[in-house]
Parts: structure tokens; sequence; C-alpha cells
């Protein structure tokens, strides 16, 4: 290994180890308390070193959203892959992306509630945001129904879920009809 791909991985390694980091911190006590100076501190390197990875907290929420997209994806795609029929897939879906938004409020934030700078629905929109919303619309596409843009049915869709997400983490939504919501939202969204 030459000394130039030691130092590539080193630096990759450092930029994981923030990211991760971050993400911790966040779940545990909110992005509020992710700041470059506690970063620093918790993983044990300077601030400069940190701005030399990242040029700020915008960016390690950006670098914790695409991260998060990726994983939102992969289960997405077992879930949809894991059910037989596309009533039980759009369901598996459904219940798939509302669990992912529960178990990790931080990063669901970091993906569609902060700043992270990251472009959405546009020709830069990064690989890992595009790969989320396919993994939807490789579900979804096929309940849109005749005469129905499957990518405009897949963000109608995917709306509703995050409103769903959104309102049941407030504490809007009366906590025991979680299951019942997603039903309606099939039955009535996604005809099945």
């Amino acid at each position: 290994m030459s000394v130039q791909e030691r130092k590539e991985r080193e630096r990759a390694g450092r930029e994981r180890l923030i990211v991760a980091t971050a993400r911790e911190l966040a779940e545990q006590q909110g992005w509020d308390a992710v700041t470059t100076r506690r970063l620093a501190e918790r993983i044990e390197y300077s601030q400069p070193v940190l701005y030399s990875h990242f040029r700020g907290k915008r960016e390690i929420i950006g670098a914790v959203a695409l991260e998060g997209a990726a994983e939102m994806a992969a289960l997405l795609r077992t879930a949809a892959r894991a059910a037989d029929g596309p009533r039980a897939r759009v369901t598996a879906l459904a219940g798939a992306y509302l669990d992912f938004a529960e178990r990790n409020p931080a990063v669901y934030d970091a993906m569609f509630q902060l700043d992270g700078g990251l472009a959405f629905a546009q020709a830069d929109t990064p690989e890992p945001l595009k790969d989320a919303f396919a993994a939807l619309l490789e579900c979804l596409g096929e309940v849109a129904g005749d005469g129905v843009h499957p990518g405009l049915f897949t963000e109608v869709f995917w709306a509703a879920l995050h409103g769903l997400a959104t309102l049941t983490r407030a504490g809007r939504l009366p906590p025991g009809d979680a299951e019942r919501r997603t039903e309606l939202l099939v039955d009535r969204l996604a005809m099945l």
C-alpha cells in the first residue's frame, strides 16, 4: 500500500468516525448538542481536523442524511422483497418507512427536517437520496393505477408517510392507531 493510499484510508476512517459520532450524539441528545467542539472532544481530534473534513455542522448533517438514505433504501427494499403480492409489499414498505423514522429520529431529521445542504428532486441530487426515492418507486409504481404517473403517486404516498411519521413523533396522533392508519393509507391511497 502506498503512502497516499494509506492517507486516503485514514481520512475516510476519520470521516466515518465523525459522522458516526455526530449521529450517536444527535440520537442521544438532539442535534443542538452536536457542535464541532463536542465532536472534536469525543473523537479526540482537534477542531481543525474536523474542519479539514467538513466545513461545519451543516455538512455533517448532510453526511448523516446520506448515510440514513442509504440505510432506508436497503430496509425498504428488504421489506418489500419479503412480502408476497402488491398489497403486502406496499404495507411492508409503509411499515418499514415508519419504523425507520421512529427508530432513527435524529437521522430522519437530518434527512427531511434539517438543512444539510442537499438538493432534493433536482439534477444534482446526491445518489443516496435518489436511491431512497427509487426504493419507494419500485414498489409503489406498480400500484399507482391507470393514468397515474408512478413518480407523482410515489411523491404523494411518501408525503403521507412523512406526515404520519412526523405527526406521530410529535405526539399529534393517538398512539394506538398506527397500524390502522397504515392500513387506511394502503387501502385508500393505493386502492389495494
